[in-house]
């Protein structure tokens, strides 16, 4: 597999154990399949950086790949509860963490890469939304699908950097990619108002109704 990590530097070396460990999936490597997505989160903040690209041996490597069909959305959120900072108050969006990271946990640690969503910034407030009750099961599916922000390829395992060679890297200009950046989220947000003013909080599935009909992780409902 090629990935490629946007960053403000050239790595030539990853090295495992090092970054932050409140990322959507814990510890790792985050990198994408898509170079024009890796310039855009290398100019993040509104900095030069490069696209580092690599190519990864999938040989023998375990794969959690969080959009197969036998996952499900919730499985994604629970990962995030566990991992990322939520401003969680007392109350429902607690109850609603403590039921999702109960009933929907994978056990992601085992592996040795993850792909999955990406929770961009905007992404990020539709899980929020969607813990606090105010975004139902359905508008989060659709929601998930905002803005294009793709999948991310996850390294976590010591085994997976040592299938990481690098090739090279390519420049990315702040001045380019920083506005496709912010194009690509103002986007999203753009839609998720829509989205929001169109929804009727009568219909569909809250996480409420989850916890109070006792979902599984292998409803079919939820698939």
């Amino acid at each position: 597999m090629t990935i490629y990590h946007g960053s403000q530097s050239e790595i030539s070396s990853p090295v495992f154990g090092l970054g932050k460990p409140y990322n959507d999936y814990g510890l790792g490597f985050y990198c994408t399949e898509n170079t024009e997505l890796a310039k855009e989160w290398a100019c993040a903040v509104g900095k030069d950086g490069f696209a580092n690209k690599y190519e990864l041996n999938m040989e023998g490597l375990s794969v959690l790949y969080l959009n197969d069909k036998q996952y499900h959305i919730l499985n994604w959120i629970s990962i995030l509860l566990e991992n990322r900072t939520f401003n969680i108050s007392e109350g429902i969006s607690m109850r609603a963490k403590q039921y999702i990271l109960e009933h929907f946990l994978p056990d992601y640690k085992t592996y040795d890469v993850i792909i999955g969503y990406r929770a961009d910034d905007s992404y990020f407030s539709y899980a929020s939304d969607f813990i606090e009750n105010t975004l139902s099961l359905e508008n989060l599916r659709t929601a998930m699908k905002l803005g294009k922000l793709g999948e991310q390829v996850v390294l976590i395992s010591p085994k997976a950097f040592d299938a990481l060679t690098f090739v090279g890297s390519v420049p990315a200009s702040a001045k380019e990619y920083f506005e496709k950046y912010k194009d690509r989220d103002r986007k999203a947000r753009s839609e998720y108002r829509e989205l929001k003013k169109e929804s009727n909080p009568e219909e569909g599935v809250y996480v409420m109704d989850i916890i109070r009909q006792k979902w599984e992780n292998n409803d079919a409902r939820l698939y």
